[in-house]
Formats: C-alpha cells, structure tokens, sequence
C-alpha cells in the first residue's frame, strides 16, 4: 500500500475514533434552551391564563408574556460532540449538570420542587397585584413543609396554621424559626396551630377558624453548615384568603419566574384600559408578596425566546440586567425593573411612546 494511501487510511480511522469516542463518552454538562413564551393575557391550551370571577375585569390587548427556558433532564447524559455543538450554538447554553440538578437532585425532585415554587409564585403575584390596587388580602403563617425523619414529622402538617410559637404571637414566616432557635437542641417548644383541616373547613364555610391546639414538639440540633442551632424540621411560609376568585391556568410550567408577569397580566385584567397599548412587552422575575421582583437564571435564553416570538420591550430583574445585556437580541429593549411598580412605570412610557424615559439595562 502506498504511503499516502496509508496515511489518509489512518488518518480516517482516527478521525472515525474520535468521533465514536465523542459519541459515547458522557460528560457533566447539561443545555439550556429558549422555552416557549406565553401571554398571560391571552388564552393557551383553549382556555384563559388569567380567569378572574366575583369582580369586574376590562378588555386587555398586547402581550405581557411569561418566558421559559429548556432543560435536558436530570438523566440525560450528554456527550462531548452534543456539549461542542452546545457551546458553539449562539442560542444555547452548556452549564455544568450540578448548576440545575445540585446535590444529585433527580428529576423526579427537580419536577416537584419547580412545581411548589410555581404554585408560591402565583399566590404572591396574586397578593403583590392585589396590594398594589389596595384590595385587601388576609394572610396568615403555615407550616409550609415537614421534614421527613424530623422530630415535627406526625406532629405538625403542612396547612396547619401557626398562631403562636410558645405562647408568642407569629406575625411573619421568619417569626417561627426566631422562636424556635432561642432555645437549646433538646429542648421543647410549643406550637399553638389551626390544623389544616380545619382551616380548610373554615375557608369553605366563609369563616374564621377559631379552634386551635397546642404541639409540644422536642428540638433537635442542626446538622447543615453554619453553627448548631435547635430546629425542629419545618419551615414555614405564608397563605391567604382572596376577595374573589384568581385562577393561573397554565401547565406544564415551573419555578418561580412568571410571578412578575402574572402580577402585571392581573392587575391589567382588574384595570380599565390597556397596561400596554397594544405592544408586544415581555419580561420575567420572581415576585414576592410585597412587590419586589427578584431574579432568575437563563436570562439569555429568555430573552432569545421572547425576541423569535415578536416582543419589542423585556422587563428584566435589575440583578439580571448586566448578563441580559451582554447579549441582547437584536430590536429588543431591555427594561430595568426592581418592583412592580417600576413594572408599571415603564409599561406607562411604552404605552404613552415615552420610551426614552425607560430605565434601561447596560453592560457591567
């Protein structure tokens, strides 16, 4: 055989074995891509995002869309050509597979934690759309979730109401675990609680429940870094009872990033006239109960999806503002936001063709 027949002949072999080497070799990475992207004003699935019953609601036009970004699973082995390809795709994003699944988090425990923080996010879009039209919204602090193993397990529930923690009244989620770190690994502490299922009697009948009961609970000493400390294996979080009926019908969504957008899509729904004039905006970020909004992760990817489906203008956390922005797709305007009411702000320049009143995100 000649030599340069040989050599190319070795060389295709190698080339060969790289690529099958490529293939079947895994490596710790997992990609992010844009999701799909849905207007909290409209309809999905056949039906409205927004249904609001028990009060008045005006016409809407525009979008105030949600974003989303998509994951491979927990389970999904990626291989070194998929990581490269990764990589060199401009709308893509390869990050190490613990920065979406840490601690050897399963899919199955990944799917159930996005749902609870969608499920929060909703109940405090609901409240922060609420407080900013100065509709009163009861609210009260619940077991939110029991340890498995702890010493509150078959003692307290999640839904159990939390009046007092030794005979101390508790006002705020973060009152409890106060409480309860005064005293010593060992020691006891007394809930005073509403048990779920009566508070959710209670809610059925259009009543206060008034029938509470005290749990002796015996702490146990802190295992997670940081100094020792007494816990008894809970945490607490925060329910409401609203005036009227506000149903998100939206599935197939986790985590907490819609909250803003569903805020703003709310309170537009409960407002004459249109938040956005007829613009196509969208945004994203966490909100909590009193209006602030909070970041999130995949800002490039969301902002990619938002920009293919039309969007002009991208509310975006302040936090996020620096990575969006060293990116930005091209016609969108990316727009600084810390609260709800810089949200509506800015939606009143859009709307009014102030635009360059925007606070604007810029690169780090």
């Amino acid at each position: 055989m000649p030599r340069r027949t040989a050599t190319m002949l070795a060389s295709t072999l190698m080339l060969i074995a790289l690529l099958c080497a490529g293939v079947l070799i895994p490596v710790p990475y997992s990609e992010m891509s844009p999701g799909p992207t849905v207007n909290t004003l409209g309809d999905h699935g056949g039906e409205p995002v927004l249904q609001i019953s028990g009060r008045r609601t005006y016409p809407t036009d525009g979008h105030l869309n949600m974003t989303t970004v998509r994951v491979t699973s927990a389970d999904y082995r990626m291989n070194l050509v998929e990581a490269v390809y990764g990589w060199l795709a401009h709308d893509d994003k390869v990050v190490p597979h613990d920065t979406l699944y840490p601690d050897g988090k399963t899919e199955q425990q990944s799917t159930q934690e996005n749902a609870e923080e969608f499920s929060q996010s909703q109940e405090s879009a609901k409240v922060a759309a609420l407080k900013e039209l100065h509709v009163p919204v009861k609210s009260w602090v619940i077991v939110s979730t029991v340890v498995k193993g702890s010493p509150a397990e078959g003692k307290l529930h999640a839904g159990d109401v939390i009046k007092a923690v030794d005979g101390k009244a508790v006002t705020q989620p973060g009152d409890v675990a106060k409480l309860v770190t005064r005293h010593k690994p060992g020691q006891d502490v007394v809930f005073t609680v509403v048990p779920a299922k009566d508070q959710a009697a209670a809610e059925k009948a259009n009543r206060t429940a008034t029938t509470t009961r005290d749990i002796t609970v015996r702490t146990a000493a802190s295992h997670d870094e940081g100094p020792e400390r007494a816990i008894v294996g809970i945490s607490a979080g925060t329910d409401h009872t609203f005036p009227f009926k506000i149903d998100i019908k939206l599935a197939d969504v986790g985590g907490p990033s819609a909250g803003l957008m569903f805020a703003l899509g709310i309170y537009d729904k409960l407002t004459p006239g249109s938040l956005t004039g007829g613009t196509f905006v969208a945004g994203t970020g966490t909100i909590d109960d009193n209006g602030t909004v909070g970041p999130i992760g995949g800002i490039e990817m969301k902002t990619v999806g938002a920009r293919d489906k039309g969007a002009l203008y991208f509310l975006t956390p302040a936090d996020n503002c620096a990575a969006a922005a060293s990116d930005t797709p091209n016609g969108l305007t990316l727009v600084k936001v810390r609260t709800i009411g810089d949200a509506l702000g800015a939606l009143k320049d859009i709307r009014e063709g102030h635009t360059s009143d925007l606070p604007r995100c810029a690169k780090s």
